[in-house]
């Protein structure tokens, strides 16, 4: 990328930014000026070259309206992105990995790839245990309540509501019903009518819309995002990120409603306000980035289907919900009196439905009339009794209700809320129950106990709540980037060590819970040291643990492994054991020891027998590889020789998958080398009944990729892989398999480029 804005930029004079309009955006800016303004034209004198255009929605207006008002880019708004950006990734890092190597080290169980700490992701684990606990500490308490009806009409009576509501004591709540036992009819008090109002909501911001989605649409946080993301770069909707909840004086109202005027499903209420004019929406908060979210170009549900249609339709329903008029209703009380008691009626009679006609699930609900009465009427009473009812523990945490939490207590922005609670649940801390409720794992609960045990500021959000408001400092320009780096980084450096010297205490809660190494997992394959056997956990990170030597060894993840054939690697004794994607994927030998300590310099940790230059190994890629790979640059196609009779061969890099000579009874790489390509021969005997050689003949020698007799038994295809690969090496292969090969179909797959420390620092904040 950085290549291609040079080549762009070469010779320029003048450079517009036209990046997204927040702080990440900002930082962006200054990161393309670095590639960009030493390849183009030097200013003359002090002529300006930069310019950065603000803009909230890609529409024609506002793209225009950008292109007339250029500013430049705020350096003080990318400071404080780099400045999160560094504090996320030095302090995620250096907990996440002393967590997962000690913990990972010694119980079997976790079920969990990493244990990783981050200073946003943690606080929000925290508020789900908060309320765990609550949950778990809750006592039911019994109470009662004296419910009362009378008689208005024929066949029609009226519950009252006790206005003592509830008392505690089984003996006073007898003693009310006894006392209210004796009247037999109930007297009014007093009538009350007034006229109320329900507010239209205030313009949609972020936060707002990522509650309701989950809440009433049932869409995830992150899943919201990606789809608002991609409505703005469609042109549907504004700017999806912001705080703002109100709108500018200078902002086109009427332009954004008029494009609502053709939806069947509510062209009718838009007429009408453009016709009666509308009101000006509510005045909310000014954060002074970005206005609202609003839609910016008619949509419909065939245009956008499923859930971009179903979240489109709330914005638009929410924005013209803000311009349309409050709901009004009359409420009716009525005070009753029985015996010495009082009762309470309400009802409510909805006398303009305002914005409820556009938004109907905030409707004011159709009650029982209530009867026209006077002070001094006097209803007879059909029913007295007395209801045992319990108090109930609250439920666990709604991602609404934790987004509410975070933004109260300033942890995250209103773009990386959805990030830390998409982290929460992918790490095995939370699992998404029915509602959208999050429920902790255990895993989870220990880690937040563990923390409160040790040190509480790392899970509580006081923490973060204070480096939030610094760096919004530093981007308002009122604090000193270096120093708010150093003074924050000095504070968790000192937490850290104290971490690492009282991780006993998290430890103890660790071993009630979990199951030590030595006890978990089943015998597999045998330690090349003690010639015992290690012992295969299969909860993530799997891996194989020598009870007797006290060694653990990591394998590859995300397939199945099993014992290969019970050989053992010459090098070190032992056994080795076969990683397989699937019956689609590839498979490949690897010997745990080697996989961990690699045996020769050009050897990488994480690489199996397919990519081991031993020269006389026979699972060595010396001995089984044919020939370089189609697509990658480095891979080398190696030989399955597990795979018969559907023989293949895989690239020891990217996913493709060679299959050929199918039904083949047996398929050896050859010590000779093709003329042409300079790829390795293959020799291929096949079942005389099956042999699709020309002749009757069952045995030929060939190149796969030049060989005309083996042209038509060869398919190339991708590896069936959901995730990717555990790891990818670099370097040359020293011996066979270098040969170009030529292409054997299917198109490139061009690798993607590595991804910067913000992406790192987003992975463990």
């Amino acid at each position: 990328m950085v290549k291609f804005l040079q080549v762009e930029g070469r010779g320029c004079d003048y450079i517009v930014l036209w990046l997204d309009c927040d702080k990440e955006g900002e930082n962006i800016c200054f990161e393309v000026l670095d590639a960009v303004l030493p390849v183009m034209n030097k200013p003359r004198g002090s002529e300006r070259t930069v310019y950065r255009a603000k803009f909230s929605s890609i529409t024609d207006t506002d793209i225009c309206n950008a292109m007339n008002n250029l500013g430049e880019p705020n350096r003080n708004e990318a400071l404080s992105v780099d400045a999160r950006q560094e504090l996320d990734l030095r302090i995620g890092c250096a907990f996440t990995r002393f967590q997962t190597k000690y913990f990972q080290g010694k119980y079997g169980n976790l079920d969990s790839s990493l244990i990783s700490f981050g200073p946003c992701q943690t606080p929000t684990l925290g508020f789900c245990v908060e309320r765990h606990d609550k949950i778990q500490s809750f006592k039911p308490e019994t109470y009662w309540v004296l419910q009362a009806k009378v008689n208005h009409e024929k066949e029609s009576s009226l519950t009252l509501e006790w206005d003592r509501v509830r008392v505690f004591d089984r003996e006073i709540a007898q003693m009310f019903l006894n006392i209210t036992k004796i009247a037999k009819e109930a007297k009014v008090e007093s009538v009350s009518k007034k006229e109320k109002v329900k507010q239209r909501p205030l313009a949609l911001n972020t936060v707002e819309m990522l509650r309701v989605a989950s809440s009433a649409l049932g869409m995830g946080p992150q899943h919201t995002m990606q789809i608002a993301e991609r409505l703005y770069t469609q042109g549907y909707i504004s700017y999806p990120r912001t705080e703002t909840t109100h709108y500018p004086e200078n902002f086109d109202l009427k332009g954004a409603l008029r494009q609502q005027a053709n939806n069947p499903y509510w062209a009718e209420t838009v007429k009408a306000l453009l016709s009666e004019g509308i009101n000006r929406p509510r005045k909310g908060h000014d954060a002074g980035d970005h206005p609202p979210i609003t839609p910016m170009r008619a949509a419909s549900e065939a245009e956008l289907g499923g859930d971009g249609w179903r979240l489109y339709e709330y914005i638009a329903r929410h924005f013209i919900a803000t311009v349309s008029t409050d709901c009004k209703y009359l409420q009716t009380t009525i005070s009753f009196s029985i015996g010495p008691e009082h009762f309470t009626c309400i009802g409510k009679m909805v006398t303009s439905p305002g914005f409820t006609e556009i938004m109907p699930w905030h409707s004011i609900p159709l009650e029982e009339s209530l009867p026209s009465c006077e002070r001094g009427d006097i209803y007879p009473i059909s029913e007295i009794k007395l209801l045992e009812k319990q108090t109930n523990p609250p439920d666990y945490l709604t991602e609404a209700e934790l987004i509410t939490l975070m933004e109260k207590h300033g942890i995250g922005t209103d773009a990386s809320i959805p990030v830390h609670i998409n982290n929460i649940c992918q790490r095995n801390y939370v699992t998404v129950e029915s509602g959208r409720r999050l429920k902790p794992t255990n895993l989870g609960i220990v880690l937040v106990h563990g923390y409160y045990k040790i040190d509480a500021e790392l899970v509580l959000p006081t923490i973060r709540s204070a480096v939030e408001k610094q760096l919004n400092l530093i981007s308002l320009g009122k604090a000193n980037y270096h120093q708010v780096l150093e003074h924050t980084l000095d504070i968790f450096k000192r937490k850290f060590h104290y971490f690492v010297d009282s991780i006993a205490g998290m430890d103890e809660l660790m071993e009630v819970s979990f199951s030590p190494l030595a006890d978990t997992g089943k015998p597999l394959s045998r330690c090349g040291k003690c010639h015992r056997f290690m012992k295969y956990i299969q909860a993530k990170p799997s891996r194989l643990h020598c009870s007797h030597c006290d060694e653990t060894y990591s394998l590859p993840q995300n397939g199945t492994i099993k014992l290969y054939k019970e050989l053992r690697c010459p090098l070190d004794d032992f056994e080795l054991v076969l990683w397989s994607s699937g019956s689609r994927g590839k498979s490949y030998p690897l010997c745990p020891y080697c996989y961990n300590h690699p045996p020769f310099r050009d050897m990488k940790k994480g690489m199996g027998c397919n990519e081991c230059t031993h020269p006389t190994c026979q699972h060595s890629l010396s001995m089984l590889g044919i020939g370089q790979c189609v697509e990658c640059e480095n891979g080398v196609l190696v030989l399955d020789p597990t795979s018969g009779p559907k023989w293949k061969m895989a690239c020891n890099k990217c996913n493709v998958v060679v299959h050929f000579f199918e039904n083949a009874h047996k398929v050896r790489v050859s010590p000779e080398t093709c003329e042409v390509c300079d790829a390795a021969l293959v020799d291929v005997d096949f079942n005389k009944a099956k042999s699709p050689l020309p002749g009757d003949e069952t045995q030929h020698s060939g190149c796969v990729f030049c060989d005309p007799v083996f042209q038509d038994l060869v398919e190339l295809k991708h590896a069936a892989m959901r995730h990717p690969m555990h790891r990818g090496g670099q370097g040359k292969r020293q011996g066979r398999g270098r040969g170009k090969g030529r292409r054997l179909g299917g198109r490139p797959n061009p690798k993607k480029p590595k991804d910067k420390m913000a992406a790192l620092a987003a992975y463990f904040v």
